[in-house]
């Protein structure tokens, strides 16, 4: 009788860790912890909840966190992401602050953000009336050339100053 009870024992334990031990998949959202979290890119504490973003790597799972949908793009850019097509992207809804899909969502430019990029998402319920919109591959055209002008400036400016 002991000798079947060890035995349960053993089997119970074993299996009490191969299911404590399993790797769960996680392709929820990350938890934001506003005015203590980071820009993935910018390095700003994240604040503004109506403009947060968070990406995750389809293959590792790690998930980034952004303060403003142009700091998003231009660290894949900067950072030679090749995953970006296949990225899960979120962002919040600027109306409703819930978690939408980017890709999906409709986007305004022009609005206040945390760095100046000036794009807020909606979904088909939330859209503001009066307000020109676009697309999710027609805002990251306008970051894309915002950047290259403003790359361009810096540039005109050093070498009006002699620093070039």
């Amino acid at each position: 009788m002991m000798k079947k009870f060890n035995l349960f024992l053993l089997f119970t334990t074993l299996i009490f860790l191969f299911v404590a031990c399993e790797k769960k998949v996680d392709d929820g959202l990350a938890k934001i912890r506003w005015d203590r979290d980071t820009c993935e890119r910018c390095v700003m504490v994240m604040s503004e909840k109506s403009y947060a973003v968070q990406t995750q790597n389809p293959k590792t799972k790690q998930k980034f966190k952004f303060d403003d949908f142009g700091c998003a793009v231009l660290w894949f850019k900067e950072n030679n992401k090749n995953w970006f097509e296949k990225a899960v992207i979120w962002v919040k809804d600027e109306k409703s602050q819930e978690w939408i899909n980017a890709r999906t969502a409709t986007w305004t430019h022009g609005n206040i953000t945390p760095m100046n990029y000036g794009f807020a998402a909606y979904t088909q319920n939330t859209i503001p009336m009066n307000k020109k919109i676009m697309n999710f591959d027609e805002a990251i055209l306008v970051i894309t050339k915002q950047d290259r002008e403003d790359k361009l400036r810096r540039q005109h400016k050093m070498h009006k100053k002699g620093n070039l």
